[in-house]
């Protein structure tokens, strides 16, 4: 599962910077530079302890824009500002603890039926929980189902709709691209694998062997939004259909065969 998820983010950031380096058509140094002197505040302002959500959302909207400025695509901002999300709480557990223990012994109080102090109390108690959880996983728990259940579905209705015929599937763009998720991708991962393995820099997980690394190569060419986001702005017209048939045909195989490979290759639990 880690090396899954692993691959996907790789796979994922690999193609945008496909998108960055082979699909910026003009250039702003200027909007650039702006754009990284707002990276540059952003950093500062994690660095003096600022939490205030509305600094960063506006700091964010101003750097997004200037990268779309720039000619850069702008989603290399998006990627930026969610390496330098923060992955620590603000507030650590034993604070939090602490914060919760005043406030019962204020509601063990007289001080309680003020409202005023009970208000305070209640705020602060409130915020302590809040910023006890990393703005990472916060993040990641309100955007998984907007992203999930709204923003996918309509980028899956929005660009990848195709007729597929029996015509389709032998255009000669369709079968490479095609062929390129299903046997180029795992081709490419077991290779870096096997070349990190012997170079000792990494090491195979305990009970899975070279097939399950295959398996696990196979599924990564489910390669579905990047693929046909790629697609849409490298080709045009009758190229762009033939080369979303042959993203849907690919990635249904690799799918397919992918959990064939895995169900068979991986440890059987007792």
């Amino acid at each position: 599962r880690i090396m899954l998820l692993s691959l996907a983010i790789a796979d994922d950031i690999g193609a945008i910077l496909v998108i960055a380096l082979g699909y910026t058509a003009q250039f702003d140094g200027s909007a650039l530079a702006l754009s990284g002197c707002g990276i540059a505040l952003i950093i500062a302002c994690m660095k003096l302890g600022v939490q205030n959500l509305g600094v960063y959302l506006v700091l964010s909207a101003g750097v997004w824009f200037e990268f779309h400025a720039s000619g850069i695509h702008a989603t290399i901002a998006g990627v930026i500002l969610g390496f330098l999300t923060p992955s620590q709480a603000w507030i650590s557990e034993r604070r939090l603890g602490r914060i919760i223990d005043t406030t019962i012994d204020l509601m063990q109080g007289a001080d309680w039926r003020s409202s005023h102090r009970r208000y305070a109390a209640l705020r602060r108690m409130e915020h302590a929980a809040r910023s006890s959880i990393s703005p990472l996983r916060r993040f990641e728990a309100g955007l998984h189902p907007w992203v999930a259940f709204v923003i996918m579905p309509i980028f899956a209705l929005a660009n990848a709709g195709v007729r597929i015929d029996a015509s389709a599937l032998a255009d000669p763009v369709a079968v490479a691209v095609a062929l390129g998720l299903l046997i180029g991708k795992p081709t490419g991962i077991v290779l870096f694998s096997w070349l990190a393995v012997q170079a000792g820099m990494a090491k195979l997980p305990s009970g899975i062997g070279w097939a399950g690394v295959w398996g696990g190569g196979i599924l990564a060419g489910i390669g579905f939004t990047m693929a046909i986001f790629i697609a849409g702005l490298a080709l045009e017209g009758a190229l762009l259909d033939a080369a979303k048939v042959g993203i849907l045909v690919g990635s249904l195989a690799s799918a397919v065969l992918g959990i064939i490979v895995l169900t068979a290759a991986l440890p059987k639990s007792s």
